[in-house]
């Protein structure tokens, strides 16, 4: 057998033993409330999430390590060959390469921060007796902070278009669809788009299985619009968004993420925000993305109990999953809202707005779990998915970890 074929097979043959398991890190409490919820690796942004991104450029299935009240639902397995990886960095890859190569005791950096590294079933890791390699190429993507997942979404489409649409033929764009622009345009089977404007001059459109965009829509990519989802008559959306599975969009949408089975149906705006999933914003509601005096936005860190600095002009709403508002509801510049809050009434809700907060005009209460619980098994029913005895320990626990942010 020729040397380079006896090598390859042997690469081959070493990596179909292999096990990646992806680990939340350091960042994970900077990445709250969106990681009450779901390990970093469950985290959309661009068309996939970021499990699924290193799943398709792995070629394996992955497990993960996270929070112990997590594990349940997100559990780990370990076998006798393991690479642990940093979830909160994205695959490109010349850095997948560079992952599979590892060996025993070898490890992967990005200045301090470990990537990736070999370890042996129940090895306990001492990073002083691994070979440290430093990943000094500059196409490193990673998610440090909420902001991050709108400010970088953008480039994670773009990667995740390359991703998706290398070497498969798109269907056609159908004779009534107005299109500018010569980036690349990607429609997956099923999806339906009459009479709507794509504008792909600054980047790619992918629009996804069974996706609909409704009649008089303008589309400006980059942008992903993910399985199932939809987007409503007459919606303007602009580049750097991605619309999450099943999810229902309308009015003006720009720079955002939405995770998935989340509905923002109508009119109003929503720009430079992240919606978790289960979330539902009411009519007309709008959200301040950009302060008046033109200030750095400011936002609530679980970490440090304060309000960050983000160093961006233009930062809107974070929201938790099963969180709501009503209709005409006002979101200030740089607004938190936790997991399974309520809010609704006249005026601008508080910029930090706790789970489980029922959120009025007349105060703000407790959410209490009986109440939440049934109307999330409501909602998930209605997309015919199951409220699992899993998700509500989940949310008991989120429940009882948030309790010292909610007023007596």
């Amino acid at each position: 057998m020729p040397g380079n074929l006896l090598q390859l097979t042997y690469h081959l043959s070493e990596n179909l033993t292999m096990n990646y398991i992806l680990f939340d890190g350091a960042v994970r409490n900077q990445l709250l409330p969106f990681t009450f919820t779901r390990p970093v690796a469950d985290i959309r942004i661009g068309i996939l999430t970021i499990r699924e991104k290193w799943e398709k450029y792995l070629g394996f299935t992955t497990t993960t390590i996270t929070e112990d009240y997590l594990s349940e639902k997100y559990p780990m397995v370990e076998l006798e060959n393991n690479i642990l990886i940093n979830a909160s960095f994205l695959p490109t890859p010349e850095l997948v390469g560079h992952i599979e190569n590892l060996r025993e005791n070898q490890a992967l950096f990005h200045d301090d921060e470990p990537i990736a590294f070999y370890t042996k079933e129940d090895q306990e890791v001492d990073f002083d007796s691994y070979e440290i390699t430093q990943y000094v190429e500059d196409d490193i993507l990673r998610i440090e902070n909420t902001w991050d997942i709108f400010a970088k979404n953008h480039e994670a489409i773009r990667r995740d278009f390359q991703l998706i649409a290398h070497d498969r033929n798109s269907r056609p764009i159908p004779e009534n669809v107005v299109v500018i622009g010569k980036e690349p345009i990607f429609i997956e089977e099923g999806a339906t788009l009459p009479l709507c404007s794509l504008n792909a001059t600054d980047g790619p459109i992918y629009i996804g299985k069974d996706a609909e965009i409704m009649e008089g829509a303008m589309i400006r990519g980059p942008f992903a619009l993910c399985e199932g989802a939809t987007v409503k008559m007459g919606a303007k959306i602009y580049s750097g968004t991605t619309i999450g599975p099943h999810s229902k969009v309308g009015g003006e949408v720009n720079n955002s993420v939405i995770f998935g089975f989340s509905n923002k149906g109508h009119d109003g705006f929503l720009g430079n925000s992240v919606l978790g999933e289960w979330c539902n914003i009411g009519a007309d509601s709008n959200n301040s993305n950009l302060k008046n005096n033109y200030a750095e936005v400011r936002l609530w860190d679980y970490e440090t109990g304060g309000f960050a600095r983000t160093g961006l002009q233009f930062c809107g709403l974070m929201m938790g999953d099963h969180s709501k508002c009503g209709i005409n509801t006002m979101f200030n510049t740089g607004t938190v809202v936790g997991v399974s809050a309520n809010i609704f009434g006249s005026g601008f809700p508080r910029n930090f707005v706790p789970s489980f907060s029922w959120d009025g005009s007349a105060g703000t209460t407790t959410y209490k779990t009986d109440k939440a619980f049934e109307v999330a098994k409501v909602v998930m029913e209605r997309r015919n998915i199951d409220f699992t005895e899993q998700d509500a320990a989940i949310l008991e626990h989120v429940f009882e970890e948030t309790s010292k942010y909610r007023r007596k």
